[in-house]
């Protein structure tokens, strides 16, 4: 008997091979899609990450060219042309006249590797920049390095030149370079800067971070005034064949300096022609006895302490011999002299005398220690010196420091004493840049009685004494005379001297002090072949208050019971730089009852302040 078996469904271990035999067929047909399903794959994943990549260039050209901020640091990029945003602040004067200031410049710099034929390329150089030697180029292409400069801050007809050579390689770069717009005038007050914009002098280097952070500086300085001492200083040491010279106008009513000079000078346009003796700074640098000068102190030290009045009488008589030194007079009365009389006469015998008898050593080194003669001012320029005093002070050094040997300061340090010995005893450090109501009050060093005792001796020095030349009509003119012979090895070199004068108006109400300082000038024919402060320096400082009242209009007049002057100026942030405004003079025809000034002027509208004498600086 036979059974058949019910037909049914295929098993399921038969019917997978049938299926896949009919959905891929052949193995060949089965391998080939395998390779198209990997390619779509791949295809896919490639598209993603050029998606992905094309979002973030995409993002990031948002972000630079919308969002991101103009002041963030960025890498030095090459540039055929363009400029680029000052940043450096500018420097101005009390008017706002700029000394100092920034422009953008192209630099050219060139990678050697790049070049077909460095002694072409040299040539070409030298062509279109001839301060630029062919050897040393030359050289410099020849090198391993891939970048080298051609010239920094080129002149816009050198980047002209330069462009148009054509050669490989040679690219530009948008700077910014520092120019002086004043030339020399002012030089040791600016200073200057590195080619990168980097302060090495002056006021550009104390505020170095101020004004690379864009912050402008504004002087004390009056840019007019400051090139008319410069030119007066000069024409004394061509006419006294002097090898250098110092002049300064102070402000003796709150230490700003209106001008300070120093010769030899230089351009700080031209930095790499710059010496050590023109850099020399001799009005802050420069340490000097300063001679008969320091008899302004002697006197007022006496005075102030009460022992000595104006009637108070010392002995001239005879020189004084101490140890191996003889003190003399060069102008010898051979009698006692009174206080005045001392002064006038500028007595040297009678000075030490009354530095012995009422102060002693250590009572005059506490007497200068408290006017800072014992250690460096504090004023915003880097060069300053310390002043040399003698280690034991004794009894011959207070003989001589009384009449301006065997102690040495600047002619800065003379000045800022000098101004605390006529403004009413008080004490201000010298400041180049403006001051407002709320700067420095000062410090108290002598008294008020003192200092009006002072005035009346330095105006009797000039009236009847040695700055007879330094005389002003009508104008009150008060000062003193130094002159001293510069050491050397074991002595003084009797030839070589610094011929000062210090000078002060009006002696009734003290606003100008000047100091003019020559070194080794020549006397000549004019002068009786001396060259003293009395006869080289005293007519200087004459020129130069001629030249500020007619600057500031000052008209002559009853110098008694007046308001003070006031000098007017326009503030920076008031003030566009521009050239300077033409010197305002005063019509003179001898003397008037009343001094009046003409009135400063900001924007059209007159800037005086009722009860206050105002002086034109327009």
């Amino acid at each position: 008997m036979r059974w058949w078996r019910k037909s049914g469904p295929p098993e399921p271990a038969a019917a997978t091979p049938a299926a896949a035999g009919a959905r891929y067929g052949s193995e060949k047909e089965r391998l080939k899609g395998d390779v198209q399903e990997t390619a779509r794959q791949r295809l896919v994943v490639t598209s993603a990450i050029f998606i992905m990549a094309f979002c973030a260039v995409g993002l990031r050209m948002g972000y630079v060219s919308l969002l991101r901020d103009g002041a963030e640091p960025t890498q030095r990029v090459a540039a055929r042309g363009g400029s680029i945003q000052s940043e450096r602040a500018d420097i101005v004067d009390r008017n706002g006249v700029v000394f100092a200031t920034s422009v953008p410049v192209m630099s050219a710099f060139v990678n050697p590797h790049l070049l077909i034929d460095t002694a072409d390329a040299a040539r070409k150089i030298v062509s279109a920049l001839p301060e630029i030697k062919y050897g040393e180029i030359k050289e410099k292409l020849d090198g391993d390095k891939s970048f080298i400069w051609i010239k920094r801050g080129l002149s816009p007809r050198e980047h002209f030149l330069v462009n148009r050579l054509g050669i490989p390689g040679l690219e530009f770069q948008a700077e910014e370079r520092r120019i002086y717009p004043q030339g020399t005038i002012g030089a040791h007050i600016v200073g200057y800067d590195s080619i990168d914009n980097a302060g090495l002098a002056g006021v550009e280097r104390y505020f170095d971070q101020r004004l690379q952070s864009g912050e402008a500086v504004q002087l004390s300085i009056d840019l007019r005034l400051q090139r008319m001492v410069e030119e007066e200083l000069a024409k004394a040491v061509k006419k006294f064949s002097a090898i250098g010279a110092t002049a300064i106008v102070m402000d003796v009513t709150n230490g700003e300096v209106l001008a300070m000079a120093s010769l030899p000078t230089y351009d700080a346009n031209k930095a790499k022609t710059i010496t050590n003796e023109a850099l020399f700074n001799r009005a802050t640098l420069g340490v000097y006895e300063q001679g008969s000068t320091f008899k302004i102190f002697n006197t007022a030290m006496a005075l102030d302490s009460g022992k000595v009045t104006l009637s108070s009488v010392f002995d001239a008589t005879s020189p004084i011999k101490i140890d191996r030194f003889t003190i003399n007079d060069d102008h010898p009365q051979r009698r006692p002299l009174t206080v005045p009389e001392i002064f006038t006469y500028s007595s040297n015998i009678a000075s030490a005398k009354m530095a012995v008898d009422v102060m002693g050593p250590e009572g005059q080194k506490a007497f200068f220690d408290k006017i800072g003669f014992l250690k460096p001012l504090t004023t915003q320029l880097p060069e300053l010196a310390g002043p040399l005093w003698p280690r034991h002070w004794v009894k011959i050094n207070t003989m001589t420091i009384a009449f301006g040997h065997g102690i040495s300061v600047t002619p800065l340090h003379l000045a800022t004493g000098s101004a605390a010995m006529v403004n009413g005893g008080i004490l201000y450090q010298p400041s180049f840049v403006k001051r407002n109501a709320a700067s420095e009050p000062g410090r108290r060093v002598i008294q008020a009685k003192t200092s009006q005792m002072m005035r009346q001796l330095l105006r009797l020095n000039v009236i009847q004494g040695t700055g007879k030349n330094a005389d002003v009509k009508n104008y009150d003119v008060g000062g003193k005379t130094g002159t001293a012979e510069k050491p050397s090895h074991g002595g003084y070199r009797q030839k070589a001297l610094i011929s000062s004068f210090v000078g002060m108006f009006p002696m009734s109400e003290p606003k100008f002090l000047i100091v003019v300082s020559l070194d080794e000038p020549h006397g000549t024919a004019e002068t009786g072949g001396y060259a003293t402060g009395g006869m080289v320096s005293a007519p200087s400082v004459k020129a130069i208050i001629e030249s500020i009242v007619s600057l500031y209009g000052i008209l002559p007049g009853d110098w008694s019971s007046q308001t003070p002057l006031e000098i007017a100026s326009t503030p920076i942030a008031a003030s566009q730089p521009s050239a300077a405004a033409p010197i305002i003079a005063a019509s003179v025809r001898g003397r008037v009852p009343e001094r009046k000034a003409l009135p400063a002027r900001v924007g059209g509208q007159a800037a005086t302040a009722p009860g206050v004498r105002r002086v034109a600086a327009e």
